[in-house]
């Protein structure tokens, strides 16, 4: 299946490209950017821009600050995963904390979900 997304969200993933938080540029630039199979950083998929994706996982990373804490954010959260899932998409979510404080742990769990998901993926085939 093929992502929609809306072209009006471009220019916002490039600045947030350009203003990525601190975890996220960790994440980024420390290990996703390195790794095996290519991912995308602020990438448009539907009405949303995800922090990462990568395709051949069909694997989207997402790292939550404040914001997501309320009330209101986890039931935003919550629809927002549900719509990518639609997608075949899976989403897996890490707080910043745990990528300040646990970097390898993180690390090593996005690593267990793709190699999961690569092999779910080529069973399914």
């Amino acid at each position: 299946m093929s992502l929609d997304y809306y072209h009006k969200l471009i220019p916002i993933a490039k600045e947030l490209r350009r203003e990525a938080t601190p975890q996220e540029k960790h994440l980024w630039y420390d290990f996703l950017a390195k790794y095996p199979m290519r991912f995308q950083r602020q990438k448009a998929i539907d009405q949303f821009i995800v922090d990462f994706y990568c395709h051949q996982a069909r694997l989207v990373i997402e790292l939550d600050g404040a914001p997501h804490f309320t009330r209101e954010g986890h039931l935003r959260d919550e629809a927002r995963t549900d719509r990518l899932e639609q997608y075949g998409l899976r989403v897996i979510r890490f707080t910043n904390r745990e990528v300040d404080k646990s970097f390898g742990n993180v690390c090593r769990q996005i690593d267990a979900v793709v190699q999961e998901q690569l092999i779910w993926h080529r069973e399914r085939k």
